[in-house]
């Protein structure tokens, strides 16, 4: 039909099937265009109510994708979210990219685009709890943006910083502090330091964590010399540095007594927080953040503590109503 609407009989001079090519290439480039706005329908909401899954990286959620029924793809902003079934949930998977920025952007276009009922994160972290080891599993129940931070001045009195008091112990120049955000429906700025996981989301993991087995050897028979483990509740801390230093780590845990730290987590709780929707995170230590010793264990143990996170996570979904998440 295409063809036949620009393929005239009258047509004989090199000028005007020149001039008919012409034409006929800027209706395929129209209907390029086209396909490419189904491809990222900028626009369109599924109104279906689902379980967000989001990771930062491929390997934290692969096992998640394996598991998963995926009926259909869409790509909005340059990241895949797939669309299906996980133990009988109604659920979007995707990767939000590492780091804050990226993370924030990706849960703000998702919870834009979907009807999303709970948002789950599941990664690998850095532990910072003596207590904790690799492999191990937490699901914090508050996350803090750690490196929101001031850099004070130095005087003869110790530290000036300004207009901007920290609230918890600094580190040489660097005192953090709290962000400023301003929920749905409000226009009233709120101070926040730590933004809470969903506590009947909690309740449900402290339920079921006692009977979880987690993985305590690599692909390749690297043996961990403990047997990994739940741990639910207590804090987690999310900036923008990877960190791979003892002191610095040392101060983290003295300051914020946090169980673990990565790169993500607390802003997704942020966005989730500003947008009134549920939100938990399940994180796997895959190193200690330059607490252990020689080289970091990430490399070794990345794919293990992936796989351990979402582990935990599939038990969690199991535990839900088929119908209905945490509220």
């Amino acid at each position: 039909m295409i063809l036949s609407y620009f393929t005239f009989p009258a047509i004989t001079t090199p000028l005007r099937r020149r001039t008919s090519l012409c034409w006929l290439l800027l209706w395929f480039c129209f209907l390029a265009a086209g396909a490419l706005q189904a491809h990222d329908p900028a626009g369109e909401f599924d109104a279906t109510p689902r379980l967000a899954i989001i990771s930062a990286f491929p390997p934290e959620l692969q096992k998640l994708r394996d598991e998963a029924q995926i009926t259909a793809e869409r790509v909005i902003n340059g990241r895949r979210h797939y669309v299906g079934k996980l133990a009988g949930h109604d659920v979007v998977l995707l990767l939000s990219g590492i780091s804050m920025v990226n993370a924030a952007m990706t849960t703000q276009s998702l919870l834009d685009r979907f009807a999303v009922r709970q948002v789950i994160f599941s990664g690998i972290a850095g532990g910072v709890n003596p207590g904790l080891h690799v492999g191990d599993v937490t699901v914090p129940a508050d996350w803090g943006q750690y490196q929101e931070q001031v850099f004070a001045r130095k005087t003869a009195d110790g530290w000036d910083q300004g207009p901007f008091p920290g609230e918890f112990p600094n580190y040489g120049m660097i005192f953090p502090h709290h962000v400023l955000v301003t929920r749905k429906n409000s226009e009233q700025s709120e101070k926040i330091f730590w933004f809470p996981a969903d506590p009947e989301a909690l309740k449900t993991v402290e339920r079921i964590a006692g009977d979880i087995r987690l993985s305590g050897h690599t692909s390749d028979e690297k043996q961990l010399s403990h047997t990994p483990r739940v741990v639910v509740g207590g804090h987690g801390v999310s900036g923008s540095t990877f960190v791979n230093n003892t002191e610095y780590r040392q101060w983290v845990w003295e300051s914020f007594q946090a169980n673990a730290l990565d790169m993500e987590t607390a802003a997704v709780a942020t966005v989730a927080y500003v947008n009134c929707v549920p939100f938990i995170a399940f994180r796997s230590l895959s190193d200690l953040a330059g607490g252990g010793e020689g080289k970091n264990d990430l490399p070794v143990f990345l794919k293990l503590a992936a796989e351990n996170s979402a582990t935990v996570v599939l038990a969690y979904l199991n535990a839900l109503p088929p119908t209905a998440a945490a509220k």
